[in-house]
């Protein structure tokens, strides 16, 4: 099986696991894809994750979080920029994603970053996904 977008297969495990209502999901890891995760971890989104080396390719575990009354964090994910076409914002226009509730994720010059991130870095780039 051949897979052509890994960072949208994750985000796709990632939304199917909180809709289940799963304490934790393993995806395949890249150093893309843990740059994501940490970003996704640092706005309070999932609990935490760890990456688990198994001798071939290493698997990142992420836990994810749920509020009190056991809705998830993450109500959507939506993979933005992809392998047959790719979108590019200069900094002026960073996106607010849902008047600055959720947030983008770019890829720029300065690395993954989150939309506010870039924003205070003045730095546009390829946004790769919404998170809200």
């Amino acid at each position: 099986m051949s897979i052509t977008d890994p960072i949208a297969d994750m985000l796709t495990v990632i939304r199917n696991a909180q809709r289940a209502n799963k304490e934790k999901v393993d995806v395949p890891a890249s150093t893309i894809k843990e740059a994501i995760v940490e970003i996704i971890k640092e706005r309070g989104y999932i609990e935490n994750y760890r990456r688990i080396e198994d001798g071939k390719q290493a698997v990142l575990r992420v836990y994810l979080r749920y509020a009190r009354s056991k809705d998830p964090m993450i109500t959507g994910l939506k993979r933005i920029s992809t392998p047959g076409r790719r979108v590019y914002v200069p900094k002026e226009k960073v996106p607010y994603v849902y008047g600055g509730t959720g947030m983008a994720v770019l890829s720029t010059s300065k690395g993954i970053m989150s939309d506010k991130d870039a924003r205070l870095k003045k730095v546009g780039g390829e946004v790769i996904c919404y998170i809200w």
